[in-house]
């Protein structure tokens, strides 16, 4: 099948994708990158996203973000923006839906945690264990592991923020990506496709102005709290002049829709601007551009900025969501010393892939079995491990 047409001369096109690990026959309807949005939509890892903490882990209440819908919203607001540039928002929905399959439970306390007790091992990354999830821990194909996505979907996954190796002080790869290139080339010094770009800053538009959502709607802070955060601030009062006397929710909704439609016109804007100045005239030149071509303008960096800084020192360094994250880390942390120092307490499928191996590959066969955990299964996980009046 055909990509959605007309695209521009830099855009992924299906007919010069360079294909899959394990060559496939492509489907008579859809795309290739549909067919990878698809993969990933009916993936386990992806349903249990459901119950993966965004900053509010599920018991607290039904309206916050998850994994799964903050997913759905940056892949939303990706779409719109690689359609905007002329780009194929098949290969930026895809991206955008399966950049969180590494996750652990608990958001970043959860994965902090699994870090640490991983340090002695190599260490736990997100970006590192999506790569996994997609290549090794989906299981459901007759005749290959993980899902066998496109090059160019991994490739987005693995290096949306850049390039991962040939930088000053670049970090030695996490494991499963060096692994994975030794047999499949991710070409990890160069920049990503500018879907790849889309897909990364539309993540940094929905989590933003979806915390502050969140954060609102939760008490952590009050709309007159951002009268002087930029961007936010004058939105919020803009509307309020607009409409006097609008109740809070609906000002909170006007407010926030406003500003992603501010920080997606910035963005098309500003990539627009850079591609015409750097004379990009096909996909080859975004990969050796040297910079992001997908980008915010200097002004909105700023802002982007500013928001990030509030939302750190009034919601994610709130005291309600430091003590969740304090016992998430306990939690994960308990959790993985148990099933490593006792592989026999792992189900059945899990202990018998780490019975016999060695220190560091039964480590990271836990920090598997952790990281696909959602919050619910893994606080009822600790509590049969720990409780001693708990059923086993």
């Amino acid at each position: 099948m055909t990509d959605p047409a007309p695209l521009a001369a830099y855009a992924c096109r299906s007919a010069r994708s360079r294909g899959r690990l394990h060559p496939e026959a492509e489907s008579p309807t859809r795309s290739p990158y549909q067919r990878d949005r698809d993969r990933v939509i009916h993936s386990t890892a992806f349903r249990r996203l459901q119950y993966k903490t965004q900053v509010f882990v599920y018991h607290e209440g039904d309206h916050y973000r998850t994994r799964l819908t903050h997913s759905l919203e940056v892949a939303q607001i990706a779409r719109s923006i690689a359609r905007a540039l002329r780009l194929n928002d098949d290969l930026a929905e895809a991206l955008a839906l399966a950049h969180d399959l590494g996750h652990t439970p608990f958001g970043h306390a959860g994965g902090d945690a699994l870090d640490e007790a991983m340090r002695p091992y190599g260490g736990f990354e997100h970006n590192d264990q999506t790569l996994r999830v997609l290549t090794r821990l989906e299981r459901h194909y007759a005749e290959f592991d993980g899902l066998n996505l496109t090059w160019e979907t991994l490739e987005g996954v693995v290096k949306h923020n850049g390039p991962l190796i040939g930088g000053p002080g670049a970090p030695p790869l996490p494991a499963t990506i060096a692994e994975y290139v030794m047999r499949h080339d991710l070409a990890l010094d160069a920049w990503p496709s500018a879907e790849a770009q889309v897909a990364a800053l539309s993540d940094d538009i929905a989590y933003n102005n979806h915390d502050i959502d969140d954060g609102l709607r939760a008490g952590l802070f009050a709309v007159a709290d951002l009268a002087d955060v930029p961007l936010a601030g004058p939105v919020f009062r803009a509307v309020a002049a607009h409409y006097p006397g609008i109740e809070e929710p609906r000002l909170v909704h006007e407010a926030i829709r406003r500003m992603i439609d501010l920080m997606v016109s910035d963005l098309i804007a500003e990539t627009t601007r850079r591609i015409a100045a750097a004379g990009v005239a096909d996909l080859e030149d975004i990969r050796a551009l040297g910079a992001p071509t997908v980008a915010f303008s200097e002004t909105m960096r700023a802002n982007d900025k500013a928001l990030k800084s509030f939302l750190f020192d009034h919601m994610y360094r709130h005291f309600r969501v430091n003590r969740m994250a304090s016992k998430a880390r306990r939690v994960v942390a308990e959790l993985f010393a148990l099933l490593h120092n006792e592989p026999d307490c792992l189900p059945s499928e899990w202990r018998h892939q780490a019975e016999t191996k060695s220190p560091a590959q039964r480590a990271r066969i836990v920090a598997d079995y952790i990281a696909g955990m959602t919050d619910r299964y893994a606080l009822d996980e600790h509590r049969r491990l720990f409780d001693a009046d708990a059923s086993p």
